[in-house]
């Protein structure tokens, strides 16, 4: 009968490039992502919980472009950071616990343990499924969002925990020397090689996706979920036929209602074309990382609203013509609603609205996710 393998102890792993020097450099790179990206994944929440509470600023326009770009792309450059990180400390799984006589020690050792099971757990989680939602693609019946932001509050929280007790072992870490050179006799790379390395990776796997969100960097950033290109040169994610409008939306008999305290008015596209129109620049962003700059002509939702006596103080909901799919509607805030860039656009780039960009009008806000600029509008009522 063949002998079966011992399980391995920490001595078994001879290593040299396994060492705190180099767990406490890439952690600490690690954590810094995870800090901005748990940030910026807030300020992306805030825009979900309505209009009852704390509102999100109306500007600068390009602030959601910028800080969920930045949500994205430091989650992607903690995949390495993590994986070198985790590879570091492998070892330390099979550290033998203490003598079951130290009580105390043997509570210790279990907690610590399992704070790193859920930290690692919740990080994994986090970083899967957030790389998934910027592909699009949900192989899981639960709600992204509603998981992605409680896994958020359970990744940061095992961090602090985490950072609080191996403090020491941090410290001990930078205080240790990063050898630029492999010691005399041995073979391979030196931990400095190790450290940058890890740091390289990170930076490529930014460089390979960045694009979504930086246009200059479109050519070189070959994993980028959208390369920027797109009916009327925006990318689109949901499409006319995925909302299961391209009947509606091109009926002659469409009117968008606008209703009000001063009654309902009913306007047909020619109607709205013959209103004031207004131009303005504003940039399309979305959860998934991806942003584009673009150029909106159409009415102003305050100059709609004003036809039905809404006062300057409510609460606006936007309602679509789709059928299929989630956020067929959306509320604005009095800040967004009365914002002089706040449009019911009715053109792209001068050219009239495409049917996957929202025709025959969408809404365009500055600063908001593009979830939010509600396509195919059909009507517009006052809520609060």
């Amino acid at each position: 009968m063949p002998s079966m393998v011992p399980i391995p102890r920490e001595e078994s792993f001879s290593s040299r490039l396994r060492d705190t020097s180099v767990t406490a450099r890439v952690g600490s790179w690690l954590g810094l992502c995870f800090g901005v990206c748990f940030l910026t994944g807030l300020y992306s929440h805030w825009y979900y919980l309505g209009a009852g509470g704390l509102v999100p600023p109306t500007g600068p326009t390009w602030g959601y472009r910028v800080t969920q770009g930045l949500h994205v792309l430091t989650g992607i450059a903690a995949i390495p950071l993590l994986l070198v990180k985790l590879w570091s400390v492998y070892p330390k799984l099979f550290v033998a616990l203490p003598p079951l006589r130290d009580v105390r020690a043997v509570v210790l050792s279990a907690l610590e343990r399992l704070s790193i099971a859920v930290l690692v757990a919740a990080s994994v989680f986090q970083l899967v499924v957030g790389l998934a939602n910027s592909a699009q693609w949900y192989p899981w019946s639960f709600s992204f969002r509603a998981s992605h932001y409680a896994g958020a509050w359970v990744a940061i929280g095992a961090l602090l925990v985490h950072v609080a007790v191996k403090l020491p072992a941090i410290r001990e870490g930078y205080a240790a020397r990063l050898d630029a050179e492999p010691p005399s006799g041995t073979t391979g790379p030196s931990r400095r090689t190790v450290v940058r390395a890890a740091l390289l990776a990170s930076a490529v796997a930014v460089l390979a996706n960045a694009g979504g969100t930086v246009p200059l960097l479109r050519r070189v950033s070959v994993l980028a979920v959208r390369s920027g290109e797109g009916p009327q040169g925006v990318p689109v994610n949901r499409s006319a036929q995925a909302a299961g409008v391209t009947t509606t939306a091109r009926a002659e008999d469409y009117r968008l209602t606008v209703a009000g305290p001063g009654g309902e008015v009913e306007l047909t596209r020619a109607e709205l074309e013959a209103m004031e129109q207004r131009t303005h620049d504003l940039p399309i962003a979305c959860v998934e990382g991806w942003s584009a700059g673009a150029t909106w002509t159409g009415v102003r939702l305050g100059d709609l609203l004003d036809l039905v006596d809404a006062p300057a103080d409510a609460v606006v909901r936007v309602r679509s013509l789709q059928t299929r799919g989630s956020f067929g509607s959306s509320e604005l805030p009095p800040s967004f609603a009365r914002h002089p860039h706040t449009l019911l656009a009715l053109r792209l780039h001068g050219e009239e609205l495409s049917l996957d960009h929202g025709y025959p009008c969408r809404l365009i806000a500055p600063n908001r996710p593009g979830v939010m600029q509600t396509k195919w509008v059909t009507r517009v009522e006052v809520v609060a």
